[in-house]
């Protein structure tokens, strides 16, 4: 709902430069309204850079699934554990892995996949109209996707869950294969190997190199981002917003989009907002693409996937619960190599580069806030947990339609920031 009846705002500060934040802008500027993007750090400083970049609707699904309560306490303080929970007194995190775990029912993820069930089926089609408004860097076809197993028994859980995305309403086309059949298809693969699903219809991308290009694409329709100015504090006034950033003086617009990515609780909370958003942290790195998956590889039972990036190939896995500016933690990264050495042949896992840590944006119940505060003038777009790079771009658009006209999308309503 716009604050004057009359006009539609004519700008817009975004508080964030990853994925949500820059979408968001680039889909204002699309409406045709004076934006700002200001990062505390820089472009994709968050947890954009170094993840997986995938864009595959087919896994986009809630992160607090029912078999997520069979990990247990013991694992999930194992520093090797593709879930980690460092053991140290934290309150707050306490209360989210409390919530998080009442959520872990199968009605409750049943009810929140439908929320992903609208989105999925819209989300690569936003890439597709950032393509044709000029933004350079492309999303690759992943034909198919492989997602990789030891045996047929430890495939059944993801087999059965793309049948319940499916009769969802979300097209998803897959095959089962076995181990051999998968060699045929990546011959990087171990015989460790013995089943296989392979999925069609999903893409990938380099997410630095796309967040490079969708920031220029802001700046060359006329956006400004600006790097290095951590956002204080936001305040609503009576006529607009006024955004305090420390060394770069307060911006001033009609409104403001919060879209700080695990930073977004403290400046969204003065503004109703409740639900918590905590850092999930995720560890990549790279590596010659040698010896390595050619296509987006995902060894689900380890947690770990494999994308290839011109002449070297990412690595990224793990979810670490701890705050987004500790330092990271290189026995998540020795995990890694212990957990995909196994399945590949021949990889010099010493020849590790662009070691990275991120962190995830997540909320107890799996869905992203995107939508209207408590001040009519600040909205809220994150809270998308691992599916921001995914998920961004149709969010960004859909919250950017919402400022633009006053009429929020069916599709925001699960998400909305106060629920």
């Amino acid at each position: 709902m716009h604050t004057d009846t009359a006009r539609p705002p004519r700008s817009a500060v975004v508080v964030g430069a990853g994925m949500a934040g820059l979408a968001t802008a680039w889909f204002l500027r699309e409406a045709g309204i004076d934006v700002t993007v200001v990062d505390r750090r820089h472009v994709a400083a968050g947890a954009s850079w170094g993840n997986a970049g995938w864009l595959t609707p087919a896994f986009s699904v809630p992160l607090p699934e029912p078999g997520a309560l069979r990990l247990g306490l013991r694992t999930l303080l194992s520093p090797a554990a593709p879930v980690y929970v460092p053991p140290r007194a934290d309150l707050r995190l306490a209360r989210f892995l409390a919530a998080f775990t009442r959520n872990c029912t199968t009605r409750r993820w049943r009810v929140a996949l439908s929320a992903y069930t609208a989105l999925n089926r819209q989300a690569l089609a936003a890439y597709d109209t950032l393509a044709e408004g000029g933004v350079a860097e492309p999303t690759r076809p992943a034909e198919p996707c492989l997602a990789a197993f030891g045996t047929a028994a430890e495939r059944r859980p993801l087999v059965e869950e793309l049948a319940v995305v499916r009769a969802a309403g979300q097209e998803v086309g897959f095959e089962l294969l076995t181990g051999d059949q998968a060699r045929e298809h990546e011959p990087a693969l171990s015989h460790r190997i013995g089943a296989a699903v392979a999925v069609h219809g999903q893409r990938y991308l380099d997410p630095g190199a796309y967040l490079d290009a969708l920031a220029r694409s802001v700046r060359d329709r006329g956006g400004t981002v600006l790097e290095g100015a951590a956002v204080t504090r936001v305040h609503a006034t009576g006529s607009g917003v006024r955004v305090a950033t420390a060394g770069s003086g307060d911006l001033s617009a009609d409104v403001a989009v919060l879209a700080a990515g695990a930073w977004l609780g403290p400046l969204a909370r003065p503004f109703g907002v409740r639900v918590p958003v905590q850092s999930g942290r995720g560890y990549s790195f790279s590596l010659p693409a040698e010896g390595m998956p050619a296509r987006p590889t995902y060894f689900a039972a380890r947690r770990v996937v494999c994308t290839p990036l011109g002449d070297r190939v990412r690595v990224a896995g793990m979810m670490e619960f701890t705050g987004p500016d500790r330092p990271g933690d290189r026995r998540r990264v020795r995990a890694i190599v212990d957990a995909a050495r196994p399945l590949l042949r021949d990889v010099d896992w010493t020849r590790r580069a662009d070691e990275w840590v991120g962190a995830r944006p997540c909320t107890a119940d799996g869905l992203p806030l995107v939508g209207p505060t408590a001040s009519p003038r600040v909205y809220v777009c994150g809270g998308h947990g691992m599916w921001g790079i995914a998920l961004g771009p149709l969010t960004g658009r859909l919250l950017a339609e919402a400022v633009a006209t006053g009429r929020p999308a069916a599709e925001l309503a699960a998400l909305h920031p106060l629920r």
